[in-house]
């Protein structure tokens, strides 16, 4: 069971199928069907497969494994079953939290959203393989890459320490800016991202195994593309901090360096890498056609909206509901969206992430659809922001008992505190724990009448 309390939430038959429609999404997105799917090792021929193409590993040739993500823990044990641990030289990945049984890869524990030293200790024993066994062209690099690498793969440029990359970090995280914003400024204060933990390893063969949470599945976004070229500038991560109005809030240490990058005083990230191939392994795509395929098997009329949701969090989930409400989708009693919506935080924020402001939102612009309806938001890794809640799910009933109890709805949304408020009504917080993965969030609307 993916949802652990999905037996407490599933109060009617309406929610424990939208239960378990995200369920089916989850597990199809985690990382050991993943990489089985796509990954194979012949030990005869001493040729690895990624979907379908072949990188022979010469007699003379060691295999190394590196990268950092919330699912590059079970990516490693998975590698390891693959390829066999006696084919490893070594490896070191960073990942989120859990305990993983790995042979030859060390995996790192660090923190996420806001990077930590355990993270730069990580990246740093990344580092040292090189010199350490005298990697050279022959030798063949595996990167784990998924969606949180940004935060867990932290190695700050010189002259900007950790304390001053997690203020810029969360000062970023609230600032509503797009995640391909938010990572134009990592990557450039930053020394492995933007392609540059690549061109570390080179003339090494680097090939990264890539589990996106980004829309689009943007190399050069998914993880801050670490083995990817970097199309961002100096000049452009300067400008995300003009227009979030942050150049004034950030430490001096990071508009200083990023001001010297823009004078051409300090080297751009790499643009161009030839000894680097990245393969998208899985994506929101994969959970989407999914709980397509359980929604049929539960009696659905299912329907896929988009896999590309983005926007500011209020406004796109008060736009779906007016389409519902508007009867866009009157085909249709199963609607399932994939994406990531961006939330600009007020000064004084209350708790929560986008998944429950999504859910709270939806359950006030739901009020007057004539008939029986649920909407549910998840990250898929089972954590929405708050890392022990993976997202809500709300319906007809939610808001009566708010309505019941005089709880003022819009006062929560408006304050950014849907946590408290789903917390109130009772029966709305969706606990699935660290699933492992992390391809964005999936939401569901189910209706009847």
């Amino acid at each position: 069971m993916i949802i652990k309390n999905r037996r407490t939430l599933a109060t009617t038959e309406l929610r424990e199928k939208a239960l378990l429609i995200i369920e089916a999404g989850i597990k199809r997105v985690l990382p050991l069907d993943i990489m089985r799917s796509a990954v194979s090792y012949d030990a005869a021929r001493r040729t690895i497969k990624i979907q379908g193409k072949g990188f022979s590993v010469a007699t003379s040739s060691r295999i190394f494994v590196i990268g950092g993500g919330k699912a590059s823990g079970l990516m490693a044990e998975a590698l390891e079953s693959i390829i066999g641990t006696e084919n490893i030289t070594s490896g070191v990945v960073n990942a989120k939290g859990g305990y993983f049984k790995t042979g030859k890869i060390k995996v790192v524990t660090a923190g996420h959203p806001i990077p930590d030293q355990r993270g730069v200790s990580g990246v740093k024993a990344m580092l040292a393989l090189k010199d350490r066994y005298s990697i050279g062209k022959n030798d063949l690099i595996i990167c784990l890459i998924s969606g949180g690498g940004s935060a867990l793969l932290p190695y700050p440029v010189k002259g900007v320490n950790l304390r001053d990359k997690q203020k810029i970090s969360q000062l970023l995280i609230g600032s509503g800016a797009e995640i391909a914003e938010i990572n134009m400024v990592r990557k450039h204060l930053s020394q492995v991202k933007g392609g540059q933990l690549g061109a570390f390893y080179a003339p090494a063969k680097v090939i990264s195994l890539i589990l996106s949470d980004v829309i689009g599945n943007d190399l050069a976004t998914i993880a801050s593309g670490p083995t990817v070229p970097d199309p961002s500038t100096f000049a452009q991560a300067y400008t995300v901090l003009k227009n979030y109005n942050l150049l004034s809030k950030c430490p001096k240490s990071v508009v200083d360096f990023i001001e010297r990058g823009r004078q051409g005083e300090t080297p751009e990230t790499p643009k161009r890498l030839s000894n680097c191939y990245n393969y998208v392994i899985g994506d929101n795509n994969l959970a989407l056609e999914a709980m397509l395929a359980k929604a049929k098997d539960l009696g659905f009329r299912p329907h896929i909206i988009t896999s590309q949701q983005t926007g500011d969090t209020t406004k796109v989930a008060q736009s779906r509901a007016r389409e519902v409400m508007e009867h866009k989708y009157s085909k249709y009693d199963a609607l399932l969206i994939g994406g990531e919506t961006t939330i600009k935080l007020p000064p004084e924020a209350g708790k929560g992430g986008r998944d429950q402001h999504y859910a709270a939102v939806s359950m006030l612009a739901m009020a007057d659809y004539p008939g029986q309806w649920i909407v549910a938001s998840v990250g898929t890794d089972g954590s929405d922001f708050l890392p022990e809640i993976a997202g809500a799910i709300v319906d007809r009933s939610s808001l009566d008992i708010a309505r019941g109890k005089k709880i003022d709805i819009k006062a929560y949304i408006e304050s950014y505190d849907s946590n408290t408020l789903l917390a109130s009504i009772g029966n709305s917080l969706i606990i699935t724990g660290d699933t492992g993965t992390n391809v964005g969030d999936v939401i569901v609307y189910l209706r009847q009448g």
